[in-house]
């Protein structure tokens, strides 16, 4: 009797001893991957389901083992639909991410100065985003089209794999809103600026025409300077943006001369909407410019502006750097 009961302890400890060699092996086992992998897991998809497809796949050696995990650890059954990057590692790693949620994030920059065009035009391209927005489409009960121009912050924002581009979109909308809202609060007495959406269509231009970040309180002066006196803004990126997609990159003195809502050398004051996505900077730069008696600026061919306050003197850097541009082209 005494050695069958040695016996049967005996088998005891050795399974027991197997089966705790088996769980750690589990738990080490690797997840032969050569580079990370992007894996969807559809819903409804089970633990043993999950793991017979890795092993088809030649990614785990065989599912048993952690079948045996998972009975020890039933959190690890309850899988997350989703698009996950796994890496090169444990395949218990690999389980737990996907049973905790952990999905892939993707991200999605709207870049300072891009029109709504450009940035409805990358969102189409953008990796795993469903329902793409084009030009016309409708958001937030209002189309995708002009009057939305220049209502997105420029920003990076994450997204993960089936996301709506409604979802991002509006996230870049709500954010400026905040943003353009905090400027406006914070204006300077003396603007000649109406309200918080003139002050998004002036720093859509200041941001268009801005090729050195410390110069954007000064661009700004100058066209503050010249609403103070009522002068005409003339500058060619509104020109641009009212020739629209049409535009081949070489503005000419037709171009110039045309009538349309955003050509700044022919209307009075701002064009009617924004012509591009302001930073935060353009946006503190409309609403609080420099103090300049500067009327003019004129491109020097390096990023960076000369300016001038009488007319003549503008007309003499336009000769000196335009010329020296041609010159050197």
């Amino acid at each position: 009797m005494l050695r069958v009961v040695i016996s049967v302890l005996l088998l005891a400890i050795v399974a027991t001893a197997t089966g705790y060699y088996q769980i750690k092996q589990a738990m080490v086992a690797p997840l032969h991957l050569p580079e990370p992998q992007l894996v969807e897991v559809q819903s409804g998809t089970g633990f043993n389901q999950l793991c017979r497809q890795w092993q088809q796949k030649q990614w785990l050696d065989s599912c048993w083992r952690f079948q045996v995990l998972a009975k020890l650890d039933p959190t690890l059954t309850d899988l997350k639909a989703g698009l996950y990057q796994l890496n090169p590692g444990t395949a218990l790693a690999a389980f737990r991410q996907i049973s905790q949620g952990k999905e892939h994030q993707f991200s999605f920059t709207i870049i300072e100065g891009d029109n709504l065009r450009q940035v409805l035009s990358r969102l189409q391209r953008a990796p795993y985003i469903e329902k793409p927005l084009h030009w016309g489409d409708e958001f937030l009960g209002k189309p995708l089209d002009e009057q939305l121009e220049g209502r997105f912050f420029p920003d990076t924002y994450h997204y993960h794999g089936g996301d709506h581009a409604v979802q991002v979109l509006t996230r870049a909308y709500r954010k400026m809103e905040i943003e353009l809202d905090q400027a406006w609060q914070q204006r300077s007495s003396s603007s000649p600026l109406n309200s918080a959406d003139e002050a998004l269509i002036l720093a859509s231009i200041i941001e268009k025409e801005t090729g050195v970040a410390g110069e954007r309180a000064l661009i700004a002066s100058v066209f503050v300077n010249r609403l103070n006196k009522g002068m005409r803004l003339q500058t060619d990126p509104t020109v641009i943006y009212g020739i629209g997609p049409e535009f081949d990159g070489n503005i000419t003195r037709a171009h110039l001369r045309e009538k349309t809502p955003y050509n700044t050398y022919r209307i009075d004051g701002l064009p009617p909407t924004p012509i591009a996505m302001p930073s935060k900077a353009a946006l503190v730069a409309a609403v609080q410019p420099q103090q300049s008696d500067y009327y003019y600026f004129v491109a020097k061919g390096d990023g960076s502006h000369q300016f001038s306050k009488r007319l003549e003197d503008h007309n003499r850097a336009v000769r000196q750097y335009q010329l020296k541009s041609r010159n050197d082209s």
